[in-house]
């Protein structure tokens, strides 16, 4: 199967239908290798540029022309669309799914929603995780559905990427440049590639739900293979913060693997390279337009120092009806995102450091 019919959204659900879109992803064949929730190969990528990495030009734009393509904006409305913000400036949603999660035990995924600004002088990067049940506005598709409050993720459920765009955007209110999907089995594969990534075990927990049945993480600073990484990134059963947990366990991670990669040989030893490129490019898909070998040549001074995470402001979870959701909160992440539009970076980390 190609990896384009891999990247379509699973089996829409009704608007009006009480089944939450988790649960209605179950539907997904199996047989499609599910876009998982790394978040990260976009970032990863640009290493490709570093010390020297892409002499081998010809080479890297054939993996980059192979890369996988989605139609990421076919139907969203231009005059729906926020206004370009500071010119030069880059905005990217990363989508990711992990439909071999152990806990989704009917198939389905747990999404998780990036979104990365890329200052004009490419200096930087700071990423905006969007907790997946976000209560929000979801617009209506072309095909009907939607139009009306739902948690953040329904919108790939019921109108694919081209609705997740219209969602972000209309959350935020900051325009979408470019689109990545991430495929968490090729996360493992990454890290495996670069030889395992060394990672801060913040506090000690038994997660029930690992590759290998069990798996305990003793709290400190040790090295994970990819399975390992894997797990670690995905639980969040054992933390009273549940989903902000594992958002901050996946963050560790990125940053991780790209300490790994820019320190780890990784650039100057040819085989290592090509096993870690390949890994990458058969991870990740993205829009028609966007080329991560020239966004690799733009950024390829960026480190992990000069790569900051967030999460957007909330105010709380709770419940509406029978769904756990989490609240936003519109004042805070309108001033954070406002900031996104004007690229003050300045403004972007003293908001998010609060």
């Amino acid at each position: 199967m190609s990896a384009r019919h891999r990247l379509a959204a699973s089996d829409p659900v009704h608007p009006d239908s009480d089944v939450e879109p988790d649960a209605a992803e179950a539907t997904t064949p199996k047989r499609r290798r599910g876009r998982r929730i790394a978040l990260i190969v976009l970032l990863v990528v640009v290493l490709l540029a570093g010390g020297g990495a892409l002499a081998g030009g010809l080479y890297y734009r054939s993996v980059d022309k192979s890369i996988d393509r989605v139609d990421a904006f076919e139907g969203v409305p231009e005059e729906s669309r926020p206004e370009v913000g500071a010119k030069g400036a880059m905005n990217i949603m990363i989508l990711g799914s992990d439909s071999r999660d152990p806990e989704n035990t009917g198939g389905s995924r747990s999404d998780t929603i990036i979104l990365a600004h890329l200052p004009k002088d490419r200096s930087s990067a700071q990423l905006i995780s969007i907790p997946r049940d976000t209560w929000t506005a979801v617009p209506r598709s072309k095909d009907g559905r939607g139009g009306r409050d739902a948690k953040i993720n329904a919108a790939y459920a019921w109108g694919g990427v081209p609705l997740m765009v219209q969602t972000v955007e209309k959350f935020s209110g900051v325009r979408v440049d470019n689109v990545a999907m991430v495929d968490f089995a090729g996360f493992k594969e990454i890290i495996d590639a670069l030889g395992g990534v060394e990672v801060d075990v913040e506090k000690g927990f038994t997660t029930r739900y690992s590759l290998i049945g069990t798996r305990t993480f003793e709290k400190g600073r040790q090295t994970m293979d990819g399975a390992a990484a894997l797990d670690y990134a995905r639980e969040r059963h054992a933390f009273p913060d549940g989903d902000f947990a594992r958002i901050r366990h996946q963050q560790q991670v990125i940053k991780a693997i790209l300490d790994k990669a820019a320190s780890g040989g990784v650039l100057t030893n040819p085989a290592k390279l090509n096993s870690f490129v390949r890994a990458t490019s058969d991870s990740v898909a993205v829009d028609k337009s966007l080329s991560l070998v020239d966004l690799a040549m733009e950024m390829r001074g960026l480190r992990s120092g000069n790569l900051t995470f967030f999460t957007c402001p909330v105010k709380g979870t709770g419940r509406v009806g029978s769904e756990s959701v989490v609240f936003p909160d519109p004042a805070r992440s309108k001033t954070l995102f406002d900031a996104v539009r004007r690229d003050s970076v300045p403004d972007i980390l003293a908001i998010g450091e609060k």
